[in-house]
């Protein structure tokens, strides 16, 4: 318990970043408009630190005034760490937006003229540049069966058969 209330200590109080690296990528397949959405859920502070990181300018992506090059480099950046192929075609990620909600950001996207999945493939290694202790989940749901898969750092690379 005491080991509990020190790190929420340190979380909390001091501001040490949080305990956890972790992104939760989610892939469904909408039949009806045949396309896939995606959305991925990143912790804020993360996102901030790993796009001033490799841009080396100012972000708060809460910040209405800098929307525009908040859009910009969040697309850019995800889109250089996440990538499908659809029964071994490579599909093209277009970006609808993103959102901030508490201490998440997600980040939305979608990829059009998928009639039917039999394979996905998904290359995510989000947040790989930032945390060595970095997780990536991905859930994708086609038909409505899910399936699920962990990425620990340094593997980035899943396949689900449908």
């Amino acid at each position: 318990m005491a080991l509990l209330t020190y790190k929420w200590l340190l979380v909390t109080l001091l501001g040490w970043g949080h305990p956890f690296y972790v992104s939760v990528t989610e892939i469904n397949h909408n039949a009806k408009d045949k396309t896939l959405e995606v959305s991925c859920k990143i912790f804020v502070d993360d996102m901030e630190e790993v796009l001033r990181k490799n841009n080396a300018t100012s972000i708060d992506l809460a910040s209405q005034k800098q929307r525009g090059q908040n859009d910009k480099l969040v697309t850019a950046y995800i889109l250089k760490h996440l990538a499908l192929s659809v029964d071994g075609k490579d599909t093209k990620l277009a970006y609808v937006g993103f959102e901030k909600d508490k201490e998440s950001v997600y980040c939305y996207f979608e990829v059009a003229n998928i009639a039917t999945v039999k394979k996905i493939d998904v290359t995510n290694s989000l947040l790989h540049d930032l945390n060595p202790q970095q997780i990536n989940i991905i859930h994708v749901t086609m038909n409505s069966l899910r399936k699920s898969y962990k990425l620990d750092y340094p593997k980035s690379e899943a396949g689900f058969v449908f």
